[in-house]
């Protein structure tokens, strides 16, 4: 009988580890060091006055160097061309050797802050060497804009060199800026005139910016502050105009956010006016006041569409409407015309041509009072039986409706009959223009009849 023989087994073995499988430990603050070290250096290198051949100083060379204008004269340190040049220069060789991908943030940290950027935005200080360089955004004087466009310079081609960076730098700028408050109020403006040129560079999505609305930015005015010297820059940029910047805050969904910038308690379109023409941006604010009115419209519209499905009583929608008026400037002209898309939108209409008049007509009483609350003006009168007119070219079982429509709303007091015969005269669309006058002749030619009577008795 044959037993099994075991077989033998090796204890305490070692399983080598391949090195390219080895993860590598995070380490910010070496990729720091050499980074800062690399800057003191190029900055020693670069403060050696530019000489001659035969040894004199060279003033001509000294002024080509020197070109950006900052220095500690306005509040900044000295930055020169050639540095930045260098900088850049320094970089791009270190990519080879550094991960750039790895380090990303903490290398924008460094461009920026001048340092390692901890949680609310203090520098990280962990090492015996010096943990900051004046090589920075931040080190620059705070009017000096074309240091901060060198710099942002420098940004731009590391991005194109690295493209892998350009979400990089997106995920810097959504974390600096909720940094706001841990910079001084210098900073918080280099900062924002350094957004502004990577945004209108395209560098930067303008999304970026709604990591200010924090809180206690808001709270505080911070928000507002930076928003707007971002836009303040964004406008000055070359190439850049009102309807430019107002088109890219638009597709960033920004523009209907612009009042959350400000504290709850100023938030109203009169202290937005006047923190924007306080920051020199009258430009904008045909456009901010177009965008904000189309989302007050908006609310509103809502607002008398629920009112109108839950059956509330007139008077109540009418001083609901009257309330956002006066709180938003809406002129009544626009608002005759949302109450009745309003009206028509709140109901399902039959099918059935011959069915519709009467459930318009059944429809449109209950609501004449309504209606002629906001048709006090000739133009809000112009501005509905224009937009009924195209309501009902737009719908064609509506076509045969509008001459009762209008007689409702003449002898309700919606619409006058000076208007409704400068309407048939000369004001009228040419949506459906000979079917409509057609179809309102004989009214018109009443009303008019009517009109010279009542001229013949006085």
């Amino acid at each position: 009988m044959s037993s099994k023989v075991e077989r033998p087994t090796l204890q305490g073995q070692r399983i080598k580890t391949r090195k390219r499988d080895e993860k590598e430990k995070f380490d910010p603050s070496a990729f720091r060091d050499s980074i800062i070290i690399g800057f003191g250096e190029l900055q020693k290198e670069t403060k050696e006055s530019p000489q001659s051949s035969d040894g004199e100083t060279n003033s001509d060379s000294v002024n080509e160097n020197n070109v950006i204008k900052n220095g500690e004269a306005n509040g900044g340190s000295t930055v020169t061309r050639n540095q930045l040049e260098a900088i850049y220069k320094f970089l791009d060789s270190s990519g080879s050797k550094l991960d750039y991908r790895r380090y990303g943030e903490v290398l924008f940290d460094i461009i920026i802050a001048g340092g390692y950027l901890a949680p609310g935005g203090t520098i990280v200080t962990d090492s015996q060497q010096s943990s900051k360089t004046d090589l920075c955004v931040f080190s620059v004087a705070v009017d000096d804009i074309e240091a901060i466009r060198g710099f942002a310079q420098v940004i731009l081609k590391l991005i194109r060199r690295y493209m892998y960076l350009e979400k990089t730098l997106e995920e810097e700028f959504k974390k600096i800026i909720k940094f706001l408050k841990g910079f001084s109020a210098e900073d918080r403006l280099k900062l924002a005139k350094l957004t502004a040129i990577l945004i209108s560079g395209g560098q930067v999505p303008a999304h970026v910016l709604t990591s200010a609305l924090q809180d206690h930015f808001v709270k505080d005015g911070i928000a507002i502050d930076f928003l707007v010297t971002v836009l303040q820059t964004w406008l000055n940029t070359p190439d850049k105009d009102a309807a430019t910047v107002w088109t890219s805050l638009k597709k960033a969904g920004l523009d209907h956010k612009v009042m959350e910038f400000l504290p709850v308690s100023k938030r109203s379109p009169e202290n937005l006016k006047n923190y924007f023409i306080k920051g020199g941006l009258e430009k904008l604010l045909d456009f901010q006041k177009a965008g904000l009115s189309g989302t007050m419209k908006k609310e509103l519209q809502n607002q008398v569409l629920k009112s109108v499905k839950d059956d509330t009583p007139v008077k109540e929608i009418i001083a609901l409407v009257k309330e956002y008026i006066a709180k938003n400037n809406l002129p009544e002209n626009e608002v005759s015309v949302l109450l009745w898309n309003t009206l028509m939108a709140a109901v399902e209409w039959n099918k059935k041509e011959e069915l519709v008049a009467e459930q318009a007509l059944k429809h449109l009483k209950g609501y004449t009072t309504l209606m002629a609350a906001f048709t006090q003006s000739a133009k809000a009168e112009m501005a509905l039986i224009i937009r009924i007119q195209e309501y009902c070219y737009e719908n064609m079982n509506f076509l045969k409706v509008f001459q009762k429509i209008i007689v409702l709303f003449y002898k309700t007091d919606v619409l006058s009959e000076d208007i409704i015969i400068k309407w048939y005269n000369e004001s009228h669309s040419s949506k459906g223009k000979s079917v409509f006058l057609e179809q309102i002749k004989q009214f018109i030619e009443w009303l008019q009849n009517a009109e010279e009577e009542s001229e013949g008795e006085d």
